[in-house]
């Protein structure tokens, strides 16, 4: 059975840090890259940052200098360190799994962002 296990959402003010983490488990196909999605209300699920196991990295714009995604390619463990948060990118984050044949999804973690 596959599971994701997502932590490290909470309440923040703005240019403070979270660090979210996923732990995945139960996937026997190779895993071509571990990630974050943000979703926001009545909107589309959108990259925020993503590692391949050439651990080539990609970020969305808005957040470039000051999300960095790492990944334990070992334990399957995707991490991304916040810093200086804005109330922007307050939403609920989804961690990703992308192998060969399937995407898998957290269940998300709420991150919110306000004075």
């Amino acid at each position: 059975q596959v599971q994701l296990v997502e932590s490290g959402g909470g309440l923040v003010q703005p240019g403070e840090s979270l660090r979210l983490s996923c732990a995945a488990s139960g996937i026997r196909d190779t895993i071509y890259r571990m990630g974050w999605y943000r979703q926001d209300p009545g909107k589309e699920r959108t990259l925020v940052a993503r590692i391949s196991g050439d651990r080539t990295e990609d970020y969305d714009d808005s957040v470039k200098g000051r999300f960095t995604v790492s990944r334990d390619i070992p334990n399957n463990i995707v991490t991304m360190q916040m810093n200086n948060l804005k109330p922007e990118d307050t939403g609920v984050y989804y961690c990703n799994v992308r192998t060969m044949y399937d995407d898998y999804w957290g269940q998300g973690t709420q991150v919110t962002v306000s004075s």
